[in-house]
């Protein structure tokens, strides 16, 4: 999907949808957390960003830090915190996921996918909010269909070098949809 089909969903959402709504948004200081942040305070949310600049960077959301809707928090989403609420809506999109880091930063890669979603969905039980989990193509591995549609099961190498990044997001999507999964029953 690329920003202009985004740009095109969130121009039809109406800004009464996140007026006034606190939203936490893990990584947004992140490409598409930063972009996050900026879509939703444009759309008049009051936007708390965590983000322990691990890959993140301080440049992408220096614009929005004068903003009295948006207050940034340098936390690791993976080590425990607590924040005060309440918070509407939980956006977790915290995790390194430049394949050039998957070889570098393992652990820190499982940790941010399984415990730092852990936290997320934490905040987000504790304050009744709705839960954004953000995914990635990569928990395919390598498909052998194209395009791959969202039924595929995926060909991941577990050992493999993006082994930490593509099993720590299937395995936390897989719990997220079993939670969600659960809740509508």
């Amino acid at each position: 999907m690329s920003f202009n089909e985004i740009n095109e969903i969130i121009s039809k959402i109406s800004p009464s949808y996140y007026e006034g709504k606190r939203v936490l948004v893990t990584g947004g200081a992140g490409f598409l957390g930063s972009w996050m942040c900026e879509s939703l305070l444009a759309l008049g949310a009051r936007v708390i960003c965590l983000d322990n600049y691990s890959s993140g960077r301080e440049e992408n959301i220096v614009h929005l830090q004068s903003n009295p809707n948006f207050t940034m928090i340098v936390q690791d989403v993976s080590e425990e915190f607590s924040l005060d609420g309440p918070f509407d809506y939980v956006f977790h999109l915290a995790s390194r996921a430049g394949p050039f880091e998957f070889a570098e930063f393992p652990i820190e890669i499982i940790r941010s996918n399984t415990t730092g979603t852990m936290h997320a969905l934490e905040i987000a039980a504790e304050n009744r909010a709705k839960f954004l989990f953000t995914s990635t193509s990569e928990t395919y591995g390598e498909p052998t269909v194209f395009p791959t549609p969202e039924t595929y099961r995926g060909n991941v190498n577990a050992v493999g070098p993006r082994g930490c990044y593509d099993e720590a997001k299937r395995w936390w999507g897989g719990i997220v949809y079993g939670i969600s999964s659960s809740e509508r029953s």
